[in-house]
C-alpha cells in the first residue's frame, strides 16, 4: 500500500491532460465551422459532480453521520423536482424563453435580468474556484506532489479546446463526466470495503448514527441553500425547457434525482467509515481532516488503485471546468452582450477569464464547502423574492423590489449575526459562512434571515416606491397607476400601464404545457 512514484503519479496526470487535449482540439477542428449561435447554444453547464463532491460530502458524513449524510444527499437530489414543478409555469408565462434569465427579463425588466446573470456569473466563477482548489488538493494529497504545476496545465488544456469547439466540446467532455463518476465510485467503494477495518469500538462514542442537533438542523439549512442555489445554474432550465412534454420532464428528474441521492449517499459515507476506522488516535482531530477524509481512506489503499484515482480525478476535474468555462462565457454572451459580441471576442473572453479564477484559486484558503456555503447563502437571499414574481396576485412588485431584496437579504444576515454575537466583525464572517459546523445557531440563522430578510426588504421597497408614486400622482394631479397591471404591446416588449387585459392562448394548451399555437402578443399578464 502508498502512493504511486513521482514518475508514475506525473505520468498519469500530464498524460490525462494530453488526453484530453488532444480530444478537445479533434472535435473542435471537427465542428471548425459552427456558427457563433452553435457555438454557444445550450452552453449552460450544472453544478455538476465535479471533485469537489469527494470533499464536501465525505466532510459532512464526518461531522453529521449518517443524518448529516442522507440529508445532505436528499437536499441535493430533491430540488431536481422544482424545475419540473417551475418549468411548465415559467414557461406559459414566457414561451419564447429558455432560462430565467429569459422570464427575469419579461417579468421585471432589463435591469433585474442583469442583476441575475451577475449573481449567476459570480455562482459559476465561485464552483470554477472550488474545483481548481479541489483538484489541487487531490494532487497534493495522492501524489505528494505540488498541485500548482498541473492546475496550471489544466487550465490551459481547456482554454485551448473550449475557446476553440465551445459548447459542443464541452458537452462531449460532460458525457465522460457521468461515466468517469460511476467508475470512482464502485472502484472505490469495493476497495474501501475490501481494505478498510472497522473498529466496532468506534461506532457507538462517534454518535455518527444517532440524530443530532446538527442533524436537525440541516435539514433546514441544506434544501434551502441548495434549491435555492441550482436556480442560478442555467443547464437545469435549459434541459428542464427542452423536455418534450411535462411527463418527460418528471422522469428525467425522478432518474436524475435518484442517481444523484445513490452516488452522493455512498460519497458521504466514506466520511463515516474514515472515522469509524481510524477515530482521532491516528489522524488527530476529526475538524483537522473531515474535508479530506476520502483521500486518507484512499492513501492506504494498494498504489495501483490510488494512481486509478487520480487519473479519474483530473479527467472528471477538466471534465466539469471546460463546462464551467464555457457557461460563464455563455452566459456574459447572451445576458450581458445579448449575443452581439463578435465569436473573436467571446473566443478572447474565455483566456481572459480563466486568469482571475487560477489567482483566487492559488490564494484562497477556504475550503471547497465553505465557497459552496457563500455561493448558496447569496442564493437564498436573492431566489425566493425573485419566484415570487409567478404570483400573479403579485404583478406590482418590480426590478427594483427584486434588486433591493437580494442585497436586503444578504444585510439582513450581517444584522442577524452582528445582534446575535454582539459584533459586526462577527456579522460579517457569517456572511462568509466561515464553518457549518457550530454549536450555537448562527449558521440557521443565517439561513433564515437571508430569505426572509429578502422578502421584507422587497416589500418595503415596494411600499415605498408606490408610496413616492402616490404622493407625485397627487402633486400633479394625475392619475395614480402603481397598481395598474401592466401588458405588453403588440409585437413590442414595451410595457403599458393601465389595462387589466390578460394574456391567454390562441389555441388549447398540450399536454406538456406548451401552447400549440401562439400567443397573443397584445396580452400578457406577469
Amino acid at each position: 500500500m502508498g502512493l504511486p512514484s513521482t514518475q508514475a503519479s506525473n505520468a498519469i496526470i500530464y498524460l490525462t491532460y494530453g488526453l484530453f487535449l488532444i480530444m478537445g482540439l479533434a472535435f473542435a477542428w471537427k465542428f471548425r465551422n459552427q456558427s457563433k449561435a452553435q457555438f454557444l447554444s445550450s452552453n449552460r453547464t450544472q453544478r455538476g459532480l465535479g471533485s469537489g463532491i469527494l470533499f464536501t460530502y465525505p466532510d459532512i458524513g464526518a461531522f453529521a453521520g449518517v443524518q448529516g449524510v442522507l440529508v445532505y444527499a436528499l437536499a441535493s437530489a430533491l430540488p431536481i423536482f422544482l424545475f419540473a414543478f417551475l418549468t411548465p409555469i415559467i414557461r406559459r408565462r414566457t414561451p419564447e424563453g429558455f432560462l430565467l434569465t429569459e422570464w427575469t427579463r419579461d417579468r421585471f425588466g432589463v435591469a433585474a435580468a442583469l442583476y441575475l446573470s451577475i449573481l449567476s456569473i459570480i455562482t459559476m466563477f465561485l464552483y470554477m474556484v472550488a474545483e481548481l482548489s479541489a483538484v489541487n488538493s487531490v494532487i497534493n494529497l495522492l501524489t505528494g506532489l505540488n498541485g500548482l504545476p498541473a492546475l496550471i496545465v489544466e487550465v490551459a488544456v481547456t482554454t485551448i479546446y473550449t475557446s476553440l469547439g465551445g459548447f459542443r466540446v464541452s458537452f462531449v467532455t460532460d458525457n465522460i463526466q457521468g461515466a468517469l463518476v460511476l467508475l470512482l465510485i464502485v472502484i472505490c467503494t469495493i476497495s474501501i470495503g475490501t481494505k478498510s477495518h472497522i473498529d466496532q469500538a468506534l461506532i457507538d462514542p462517534s454518535g455518527l448514527t444517532k440524530a443530532t442537533l446538527l442533524g436537525w438542523k440541516l435539514l433546514y439549512i441544506l434544501p434551502v441553500a441548495i434549491a435555492t442555489n441550482f436556480m442560478f445554474l442555467s443547464p437545469f432550465w435549459m434541459r428542464s425547457f427542452a423536455s418534450r412534454t411535462d411527463r418527460d420532464l418528471y422522469i428525467g428528474a425522478s432518474i436524475a434525482a435518484g442517481w444523484i441521492f445513490v452516488i452522493l449517499t455512498v460519497t458521504g459515507f466514506t466520511g463515516i467509515i474514515a472515522v469509524w476506522a481510524h477515530g482521532e488516535d491516528k489522524w488527530g482531530p476529526v475538524s483537522d481532516w473531515s474535508s479530506v477524509a476520502f483521500f486518507y481512506l484512499i492513501a492506504e489503499l494498494p498504489g495501483w488503485v490510488v494512481g486509478l484515482v487520480v487519473f479519474m480525478v483530473v479527467a472528471l476535474s477538466t471534465a466539469i471546468f471546460d463546462s464551467l468555462q464555457s457557461a460563464m462565457i455563455s452566459t456574459a454572451s447572451n445576458d450581458l452582450f445579448r449575443n452581439k459580441l463578435p465569436l473573436i471576442y467571446i473566443r478572447a473572453g474565455v483566456v481572459i477569464l480563466i486568469i482571475p479564477v487560477i489567482v483566487v484559486a492559488i490564494k484562497a484558503d477556504a475550503s471547497v464547502l465553505q465557497i459552496f456555503l457563500i455561493s448558496d447563502i447569496v442564493s437564498a437571499a436573492a431566489i425566493p423574492s425573485l419566484l415570487l414574481g409567478l404570483v400573479d396576485a403579485l404583478y406590482f412588485l418590480n426590478g427594483v423590489d427584486v434588486i433591493v431584496a437580494g442585497c436586503g437579504g444578504i444585510i439582513s444576515v450581517f444584522i442577524f449575526g452582528t445582534i446575535y454575537y454582539g459584533s459586526a466583525q462577527a456579522g460579517g464572517q457569517l456572511i462568509a459562512m466561515e464553518t457549518l459546523y457550530v454549536d450555537d445557531w448562527g449558521v440557521f440563522g443565517a439561513y433564515v434571515a437571508a430569505p426572509v430578510g429578502g422578502v421584507l426588504f422587497m416589500f418595503a421597497s415596494c411600499a415605498l416606491r408606490l408610496s413616492v408614486m402616490w404622493i407625485m400622482a397627487k402633486v400633479k394631479g394625475t392619475r395614480f397607476t402603481g397598481l395598474d397591471r401592466p401588458v405588453v404591446k403588440a409585437d413590442s416588449r414595451d410595457v403599458v400601464e393601465g389595462s387589466e387585459e390578460v394574456r391567454k392562448p390562441d389555441e388549447e394548451e398540450s399536454e406538456g404545457g406548451k401552447a400549440t399555437g401562439s400567443y397573443n402578443r397584445t396580452e400578457r399578464v406577469f
